[in-house]
């Protein structure tokens, strides 16, 4: 029998060891069978007196970026074996470049799962901490208790630093701890739930911020459970709500719809007044703004096409004048269009949260739609979207147009086909060029990806759960961009 190699990890994350071991063991051909992985001092009958080897001279070892990035998520994953996973993987790497591809594949099968496991696990964290008030005065920070299913803690961190920077905060759990002082981050040794403190009164704001955000006449039971399993209701001050806003859903759903509008006031009229006279205006009246600002006051009177009659008003992009990155979608919807702002309605919630898990900066984007008013037919009380025309689309290319002159992003993404569509001056099949990236004549480079929207109307659970994975590995892909 062959003799074992012991690869020793310092923590269960240490991704930079696991890293230097395999690329040893791997140009010396040493094969997966006969490696034995150890994390910290292990009390196994297997030591690491013998070294590894060097790295073989002369041999290179190349393997798809995408392996190391999904090596890296895996890691984190709290099954002991994923070390020999990510080992085989690569030993296997080395023959057959294009592994990753085959989804039939066992080993692959089962990095898919795992991959999967992680990041939901990441995004049920960053959804479920619950910080609590300690201390006083300059002794005042946060905490919170939180249970993950994998080693995340560390991987985390950077969110919470980036969602909480102005305060100081303790995220406590069995895998880890994570504590911001404001300007370093620290990752710690595991918790156990009697370090976490009492409850506090920010419990009682938490309870009342969920009771009216609750919508009864959008709850699904079964749906809001998979999105919030039980397991995490222990540590939620507002779980406890959720029984009685169950049972009283239906007469709650009722009494809302009898107090709905039928529509949004038309105050729209009068700023457009403010711009017009009553005679209609030709759609190349406008002279080209000479700010960003000055394009986003002189689209509040725009009648480039028919849809300002019914509009509340023009919702134009936000951001900051030197994002890199330019977001757009389709049009405001119902929410936009009342409140004034783009990506505030429930496809906007799906498209920060992705955002997020991703790991793209928000101080670097600008948010905006291929067509700036609401388009949308009246059904009873309610207004139901309905998609702009490619005449609208072409006639509101005058505002993008000129959103990205003054920007200069290094990347547009175009969030589904009417935002191709404007972006490119054609159609594009979103569904067979998605993740692909075209570049326009004046070298801007064009994302192609999916409204978030389209997320929202899948039915099945599960579906829906795989398409907004694919959102976030299409956001990954536009974080990679523009760090490459």
């Amino acid at each position: 029998m062959d003799s074992l190699d012991v690869a020793p990890l310092s923590s269960q994350t240490d991704f930079p060891a696991w890293r230097d071991a395999a690329r040893r063991l791997a140009t010396n051909d040493i094969p997966p069978a006969n490696i034995v992985w150890t994390v910290g001092e292990s009390s196994d009958l297997f030591s690491a007196d013998t070294p590894l080897p060097a790295v073989a001279p002369g041999v290179t070892l190349n393997v798809p970026r995408e392996f190391i990035d999904r090596a890296e998520a895996v890691i984190c994953h709290s099954d002991p074996a994923r070390f020999a996973l990510l080992y085989r993987i690569l030993f296997r790497l080395r023959t057959e470049p294009n592994l990753l591809k085959i989804a039939s594949d066992p080993d692959v099968m089962k990095l898919n799962e795992m991959e999967k496991s992680v990041r939901r696990d990441i995004h049920k964290m960053r959804a479920f901490v619950r910080f609590v008030e300690v201390g006083e005065g300059e002794d005042k920070r946060y905490a919170a208790w939180f249970e993950p299913d994998h080693f995340i803690v560390e991987r985390n961190a950077p969110f919470f630093v980036r969602r909480f920077t102005g305060m100081a905060w303790t995220i406590l759990t069995p895998k880890g701890t994570a504590e911001w002082d404001g300007e370093t981050l620290t990752i710690g040794p595991p918790a156990s739930k009697a370090d976490a403190p009492a409850a506090d009164a920010t419990e009682d704001l938490w309870r009342t911020y969920f009771t009216n955000i609750f919508n009864p006449a959008r709850l699904k039971v079964k749906a809001m459970q998979a999105e919030m399993p039980k397991k995490y209701w222990k540590n939620l001050p507002e779980a406890a709500l959720i029984p009685d806003l169950i049972k009283g859903a239906d007469r709650a759903a009722r009494e809302m719809i009898e107090r709905m509008p039928t529509m949004p006031a038309p105050h729209h009229a009068k700023v457009q007044e403010k711009y017009w006279s009553a005679k209609e205006i030709p759609a190349d009246a406008e002279a080209p703004a000479r700010s960003l600002d000055e394009a986003r006051k002189q689209a509040e009177g725009c009648r480039r096409c028919p849809l300002w009659r019914d509009a509340t008003q023009t919702v134009f992009g936000e951001g900051p004048q030197d994002a890199r990155i330019v977001f757009v979608g389709e049009q405001p919807g119902d929410q936009e269009d009342i409140a004034g702002k783009p990506f505030v309605g429930p496809a906007g919630k799906v498209f920060d949260g992705v955002l997020d898990e991703a790991g793209v900066d928000r101080r670097i984007t600008y948010v905006t739609n291929a067509v700036k008013h609401f388009k949308f037919e009246p059904r009873g009380k309610r207004r139901i979207h309905s998609k702009p025309n490619a005449g609208e689309v072409q006639a509101c290319r005058w505002w993008v147009e000129q959103e990205l002159g003054f920007i200069k992003p290094d990347l547009a993404v175009a969030l589904g086909a009417t935002a191709a569509l404007s972006l490119l001056g054609k159609a594009i099949p979103v569904t067979k060029m998605r993740g692909e990236v075209l570049t326009r004549d004046d070298g801007l480079r064009v994302f192609i990806t999916i409204h978030p929207s389209f997320i929202l109307r899948i039915r099945e659970r599960a579906d829906a759960e795989a398409e907004r994975e694919r959102f976030v590995a299409d956001m990954v892909a536009v974080k990679k961009l523009m760090a490459g």
